[in-house]
């Protein structure tokens, strides 16, 4: 899958995307875990709650 993403992103014509990896605690188990966002760049930030 990793694959694919990559090669859509590599378009001419494609926006300026981020990649956001965020980590959450679970409130299951108390242990953090990681949440990732393919976002616009422009709202990277956004993403990331800030």
């Amino acid at each position: 899958m990793a694959k694919k993403v990559v090669a859509t992103l590599k378009k001419a014509d494609a926006k300026a995307y981020t990649k956001v990896i965020k980590t959450v605690r679970s409130e299951k188990t108390g242990a953090y875990v990681f949440r990732e966002e393919i976002v616009l760049a422009d709202e990277a930030l956004a993403a990331l709650g800030k």
